[in-house]
């Protein structure tokens, strides 16, 4: 077991197999390291004694790419990788990407849009009845009808485009040792629809035991109200506590079916999958073309937890891990970064100890292992729950225990605190502990907007508890005697988000006095809050309207207003104020956002400074105008006055304080 799984026929044969029970289609590059699901969902089916055979970014345009180990015994799994290919592939005014970094040397177009289906296709055109079943994120997220931005129109399930028979949606753990053990007792795939984590398509409804019936797929697509309220049905049946079967209507095409959520994984349950014989770097056939980019951001990080109960709207981890935290034991994660110290490229910094939220070691409350989470409310928004439990302690231990290992120079945590939950800790040791030990002189948090009525929407605290956070981050600083940043993320063009709104935070990142260098623009991917919000212009869980920055042009104001200091906005940022009625944020003082118009006799000035010869933009040739004012290139023509003149800089104060006065 201690090597990587075979990729082609030859490596198959070598282990003395003479078929495999699955073939395992991928969209990433073969990385056996635990970050990487298609590693996870492998070595799990081998540990529970299943052969398995890697085909990483087949050529889809080639059938002979996915008959690399001939038909499987059992089946085939398809997954698009460990990001979703629309994501991977566009940004987010759909322009396309120049990297892929789960890509041998970050090399871009070795995987289709939509692998999920086209990989599927591929398989059913050549094993007409071999059993397919679909995983990872993309099609977690598109399991049922869907918002898709990329085409702007509502997509029916991905099982019916793909033409496969199971999806095993979320973590897939449970769900597909269930499914490899139901197809090796002989059952045939299209009986297999009782098990939790996966979506199948019937005929009838007969097989869903109590269930939930969503608006038809027709109605979804024809009306933004139906679609929300489908989207809130399925928001409230994410809990495998309480979740029911959700039946959704496609007419002559029968039902598409969603069982309830798997179970979360128990403490040792994460420990055993996490101490598989995985080879911990990328397949060698990598090498020589740079190997994958991917890897470097993860080789030297640890995953302490599973799951998410921030509940923010524009992330889908509530659709795909759950709300219940799932985390491993300190024996388990200490004995992944003994073995990391061993590495000869590792120089003694752990650079992340996280997960989704790196704080987050325990249920936000206890009843969630028995009741599951509240349907109707959050955990931290708008305000912690009164039964939260706000407790940093035993991650605080966990960081102490790893400082402490032999090698071990630094750990850092970089895959986000939130900043809501230190708050709700009466105890400031983590803070304290944080400051001290865990950063390299920047904090990243992710604040996301300063707007109240943004964080609303966006399902975030009010800015407030930031600032509050600010403070108190200043103030253990303060007691260390160093010098540590906070470093914000903001995100613009958020549902809910009015040009006012683009313009208070423009004002907030100059008070901060930087600039920041990218900015995300709201991305709507599918099965998130936000993203429905989007599409539908209404909150599915309150029903009121929302305004929504669509059109593209004002999208891009909002973006240029959070980066007013480059010239290259200023034309946007002034068309952004004039539609705020801000143009008080024009003008030559401390506050203001940008200069006024220049006159004509202005540009003109400017555009003789620069080289002899060259001409700018207004035609004016360059290198001709000074500090001392204007002198030709040729000998003995006259020069004009001097700068130092007193009458001309008294004049050129009365303008510069007529426009103080104006802007005043």
């Amino acid at each position: 077991m201690h090597k990587f799984l075979p990729v082609t026929a030859q490596e198959m044969k070598d282990r003395g197999w003479e078929q495999v029970d699955f073939v395992y289609l991928t969209g990433d590059a073969y990385v056996d390291h635990s970050s990487f699901g298609s590693a996870i969902i492998s070595r799990l089916l081998e540990s529970h004694g299943y052969r398995v055979g890697i085909i990483p970014q087949p050529d889809w345009r080639k059938k002979e790419s996915i008959q690399v180990f001939g038909e499987p015994r059992l089946g085939f799994l398809v997954t698009a990788g460990n990001m979703d290919s629309m994501v991977n592939h566009y940004t987010v005014s759909k322009k396309h990407r120049q990297r892929d970094s789960y890509s041998p040397g970050g090399k871009m177009g070795l995987r289709p849009d939509m692998p999920t289906v086209v990989y599927s296709n591929l398989i059913r055109q050549t094993y007409k009845h071999t059993p397919i079943i679909l995983g990872g994120i993309e099609a977690s997220l598109r399991r049922l009808a869907h918002y898709d931005y990329w085409e702007d129109r509502v997509k029916r399930s991905v099982l019916l485009d793909s033409g496969a028979d199971l999806i095993s949606y979320g973590m897939g753990e449970h769900s597909i040792i269930e499914i490899a053990d139901a197809l090796n007792s002989g059952i045939p795939v299209e009986e297999i629809t009782y098990i939790p984590g996966t979506v199948y398509k019937s005929k009838t409804c007969d097989t869903a035991y109590d269930p939930v019936f969503l608006p038809s797929f027709e109605q979804v697509r024809d009306s933004k109200t139906a679609y929300g309220d489908s989207f809130a049905i399925q928001y409230r049946n994410t809990d495998p506590f309480t979740a029911k079967p959700l039946v959704e209507d496609y007419g002559t095409r029968g039902y598409v079916i969603q069982n309830p959520p798997a179970l979360p994984l128990g403490t040792q349950e994460m420990d055993d999958v996490y101490d598989l014989p995985y080879m911990g770097t990328w397949h060698p056939m990598y090498d020589s073309q740079g190997g994958i980019p991917a890897l470097d951001e993860i080789r030297f990080s640890l995953t302490s937890n599973r799951g998410c109960f921030g509940g923010c709207s524009f992330c889908a981890l509530t659709f795909h891990q759950g709300r219940i935290l799932q985390t491993r034991s300190h024996e388990s994660i200490l004995k992944e970064a003994e073995k990391m110290t061993e590495d000869p490229a590792f120089k003694g910094y752990i650079h992340d100890v996280g997960g989704p939220t790196a704080d987050f070691r325990q249920p936000s409350c206890q009843k969630q292992l028995t009741k599951g989470v509240c349907q109707n409310r959050q955990c931290l928004f708008p305000t912690p729950c009164k039964n939260l439990t706000a407790d940093h302690s035993d991650y605080v231990t966990l960081l102490g225990k790893l400082r402490k290992l032999p090698g071990v120079k630094k750990v850092f945590i970089r895959s986000g605190v939130r900043f809501d939950y230190v708050m709700a800790d009466k105890n400031p040791a983590f803070l304290q502990e944080l400051v001290r030990h865990h950063i390299s002189g920047q904090l990243r948090v992710a604040p996301e907007h300063v707007s109240d009525q943004v964080l609303y929407y966006m399902g975030k605290p009010s800015h407030k508890v930031y600032q509050d956070f600010l403070k108190a981050y200043e103030r253990e600083n303060r007691k260390t005697g160093q010098k540590q940043y906070a470093v914000p993320y903001f995100m613009s063009s958020h549902p809910g988000c009015t040009m006012k709104e683009a313009v208070k935070l423009a004002e907030y990142v100059r008070d901060l006095g930087f600039t920041p260098e990218q900015v995300q623009d709201f991305y709507p991917t599918p099965s998130t809050l936000s993203t429905c919000m989007y599409y539908t212009g209404i909150h599915p869980l309150t029903k009121e309207k929302v305004y929504v920055p669509k059109n593209s042009h004002e999208k891009a104001i909002q973006r240029a207003l959070m980066q007013y200091k480059n010239p290259a906005n200023r034309s946007l940022v002034l068309e952004g104020l004039k539609i705020a009625d801000r143009m008080d944020l024009v003008g030559f003082g401390p506050k203001c956002l940008i200069r006024p118009e220049r006159k004509n006799n202005d540009r003109l000035k400017e555009g003789r400074k620069g080289s002899p010869g060259e001409k700018n933009p207004a035609g004016v040739r360059k290198g001709s105008f000074g500090e001392k004012g204007f002198s030709s290139n040729k000998k003995g023509n006259p020069r004009e006055a001097s700068t130092k003149n007193p009458a001309k800089r008294s004049v050129k104060k009365t303008i510069r304080n007529t426009h103080k006065k104006k802007n005043r």
